[in-house]
């Protein structure tokens, strides 16, 4: 099963697999507005697959709710990680009222991402979009399913991209986005969607006083970490322990180094105990590349950062000041995490 390619047809066509078309009439989104239509729009494609998740805890029979999202034809949903975590029993209802049992997958605290697998088929799923193509002040839909009779939406504009918020498990989620869209905890796991009907983002509400912002884990992280949950269940990394920001570089820079890319990270921070400064990385340099690797954005590091790469000495090409320097890693794989 792969899902990194354009999954399910949201065009609202009768083709299998794809999204109910808009049960608005014709006639009646002619009185909408352009940017009414557009959200209308949004959710008629996307709100089908909306879950809500009701969670039955295994310690002492507590639970808590939350949203997720159907992103693929056999019924594998996205949500957050601390939705689920704990999970001894999960009820996934949608809002035509059908209610499946699921299991969890697998789930990533560092980033906040769960998998878990409907214990049946689905009629209705979403898919990914591209996230890198988002732009600030780009209109999206926040769509969540608290209650599990109907979608609840907010909508807003990209308000800043490659954003760091820190986790539950203490480690930064990198390249996240935020909107101005308001986000509940009852919609954390729902999906960020654009006007086309594309998910961008998986929405969490893991800082307490975020209300009416919205924090969205972007796609482009989604599909790599939800690929090795529902591989291995985990996602094994490489920690090499730096805090970075996504950054622009000069155009004089780029001509001057001879970059292949116009973006790179900077170096906002370096962990005591970790192999970056002990390799002797400091704050402030800007990353372009590891073991030769054009490094754009946050994603493309996690990317590069993979298990092979534990214990095997990386060189990173690093702009200093005016200087472009190479500086020898040695990852080390972070420790998997007892289960809750």
């Amino acid at each position: 099963m792969t899902f990194l390619s354009p999954i399910g047809d949201l065009r609202g066509d009768s083709e299998p697999g794809s999204l109910a078309t808009s049960s608005t009439a014709p006639e009646d989104m002619a009185l909408f507005d352009a940017y009414s239509r557009a959200v209308i729009g949004a959710v008629d494609k996307v709100g089908p697959a909306v879950l809500h998740l009701q969670v039955t805890g295994a310690k002492d029979g507590a639970g808590g709710a939350g949203s997720g999202v159907v992103f693929t034809p056999d019924a594998y949903v996205l949500t957050n990680s601390h939705v689920v975590s704990g999970a001894r029993k999960i009820e996934a209802a949608f809002p035509d009222g059908r209610s499946l049992g699921a299991s969890l997958v697998g789930d990533d605290p560092d980033t906040d991402l769960a998998v878990l697998r409907l214990d049946g088929d689905t009629s209705a799923f979403a898919r990914l979009g591209d996230s890198r193509q988002l732009r600030v002040g780009q209109l999206v839909v926040a769509i969540g399913n608290p209650f599990g009779f109907q979608c609840t939406v907010t909508a807003g504009v990209v308000s800043a991209l490659g954003r760091s918020l820190r986790t539950r498990s203490g480690r930064l989620i990198d390249s996240v986005i935020q909107t101005d869209a308001a986000l509940n905890p009852g919609n954390s796991g729902g999906p960020l969607v654009t006007s086309s009907g594309e998910v961008v983002g998986i929405n969490t509400a893991i800082i307490g006083m975020a209300q009416g912002i919205c924090f969205s884990i972007s796609a482009a992280t989604v599909e790599f970490v939800a690929a090795r949950l529902i591989r291995e269940g985990r996602v094994r990394r490489c920690y090499i322990g730096v805090a970075g920001q996504n950054v622009p570089l000069p155009r004089r820079v780029v001509r001057f180094h001879e970059l292949p890319r116009e973006t790179a990270v900077r170096v906002q921070s370096t962990a005591p105990d970790g192999a970056a400064r002990a390799a002797g990385l400091v704050g402030g340099d800007i990353i372009v590349a590891a073991d030769g690797l054009p490094v754009a954005d946050i994603d493309e590091l996690h990317r590069l950062m993979t298990e092979e790469r534990v214990g095997q000495p990386v060189p990173f090409t690093v702009l200093r000041l005016s200087q472009k320097l190479e500086v020898v890693v040695t990852p080390r794989e972070t420790p998997p995490r007892p289960s809750a």
